[in-house]
Formats: structure tokens, sequence, C-alpha cells
């Protein structure tokens, strides 16, 4: 992989890792369309980290309030909504831990999978958006459900961010908590994933990067991080305003793209 290579899948990275558009299946189509060889999933896993910074620069106020609340060792609204996404974070951990060589050989080119995640998730935005807008928070319930969302949308095409939200939309959860949510609960399961494979590169060494360089890594990570940082205040714009349709229509066409590829 060369330098530009990185630059441009961390840049589609970082811009569709919130948007509800799929970024496995977008840097599925890029590297058929284009050429591009990731060797592993080691940089998929970099670029991935990058948008958890850049999540955590967004909702530092709220990420430190939750700290906070949460070292004081008591029940309270901090330690409630911490347990929450705790709950959610239980179906992608099952998913992790027994079917991960599973997961990965789903992100071995087969776009007929991407065209058709694509198209599943083009469905569940056209639902959310004509779906009355929901009025209470987030329960455990919808917790466990919207975690369920997130373990089904390792399936490259089927976007993480557009599931969880629109499954908390048609839940009847108000849009401002879900988005939020939807960002948030994602943070554990990727740190925790980039921490193995920290542990991986330290023990395999370079050849743990798959042949990467480390540079090129970290023009991939920069680009991911400042894209995820426009994408993500982006999005939460546009899930207030109730705008999901539109990239509904988007993901139809980029379906269409993978199939004919």
């Amino acid at each position: 992989m060369t330098w530009f290579e990185a630059l441009i899948l961390g840049l589609l990275q970082g811009l569709t890792e919130f948007l509800p558009v799929s970024s496995s299946g977008h840097l599925e189509i890029a590297k058929a369309l284009f050429g591009f060889e990731e060797g592993n999933l080691t940089f998929t896993v970099v670029v991935h980290g990058a948008t958890v910074m850049s999540t955590i620069v967004v909702f530092w106020h709220e990420i430190a309030k939750l700290f906070k609340g949460g070292l004081e060792f008591k029940w309270n609204s901090e330690t409630r909504y911490i347990s929450m996404i705790l709950v959610s974070m239980i179906p992608i951990m099952i998913v992790g831990f027994f079917f991960k060589d599973q997961v990965e050989s789903l992100f071995d080119g087969r776009l007929w999978i991407v065209g058709g995640a694509l198209l599943l998730t083009a469905t569940l935005l056209t639902f959310a958006h004509y779906n009355k807008d929901g009025q209470r928070d987030i329960s455990f319930k919808d917790a466990f459900i919207i975690g369920l969302a997130q373990a089904v949308a390792v399936i490259p095409g089927l976007s993480r961010s557009g599931t969880t939200i629109a499954t908390g939309l048609l839940l009847g959860n108000k849009r401002t908590v879900i988005a939020q949510f939807s960002f948030l609960m994602v943070l554990i399961p990727i740190l925790g994933e980039n921490l193995l494979k920290v542990i991986e590169i330290m023990r395999g060494g370079t050849s743990a990067l798959g042949g990467i360089p480390i540079a090129v890594m970290g023009v991939g990570f920069l680009a991911a991080f400042a894209a995820g940082l426009f994408a993500c205040k982006f999005m939460i714009n546009l899930v207030k305003k109730g705008k999901l349709i539109y990239f509904a229509i988007y993901c139809v066409f980029a379906a269409i793209v993978a199939f004919m590829l």
C-alpha cells in the first residue's frame, strides 16, 4: 500500500464511518474500483481507531461527564448510561469471540454481499425516515436491541451508524439521544480491538503489519481522524433534521456500483 492509497482510504473511512453509508462497504468498493490492496485487517483497524479518537474529541464533554458520574460509585444517570452501553456491547462481544474468522472472511472482495447489505441499509434508513419521531429515552431493552443491530452490522455494506440509529428511531427513541448513543456505544469495542492489534504487532513485529509501512499507517490514521471530525458533527445535525432519506437513495446507487463491479 502506498501513502496515496492510505490517504484516500483513510479519508473514505473517516467520512463514511459516521455517515450511514457503510465505511467497510465503501472500502471494499474502493479496493475493487481502484485496485487498492490492504493486505490484512490491520489497516482497517487503525483507521477505525482514528475515527474513534475523533468521536472522543466531539463528545469530550459528554464522556468526561460520564467518567465523573461513574467515579461516584453510586447509581445515577451516568452509571445508568454506562450500564446501557455495556449491555449494548454484549452481542458484538459474542460475535468477536466466537465468529471472528467468519466475519473476517466477509472482507474478501465479494461485492455482491456489499451490494445486498447496502440495499438493506437503504431500506432501514427509509423506514426510519418515515417513522414518527420518537419521544422517549433509551431503555436497557432498547440498548440490547441496538447492540444486536450493531453486531449484525459487521457485514460489509451494512452501515453501523445507519443500522443502530435507524433501529433506535424505529424503537421510538429521540433523535438526539440515539445519535449520541450510537456513536458512544462503539468506543469500547473498537478500542479493545485496537489494543489486541497492538499486542499482536508487539509480538509479531513488522510482520503483523501485513507489509504496510508504519508511516503509511500514520497517513491513513491522520486522514481518517480529520475526516471523522467533520463527518461526526455533520451526521449529528443530519439526524436532528431527519434527513436520512438522502443517504438511503445514495446507498441504492452505491449498491448498483458494487453489483456492477
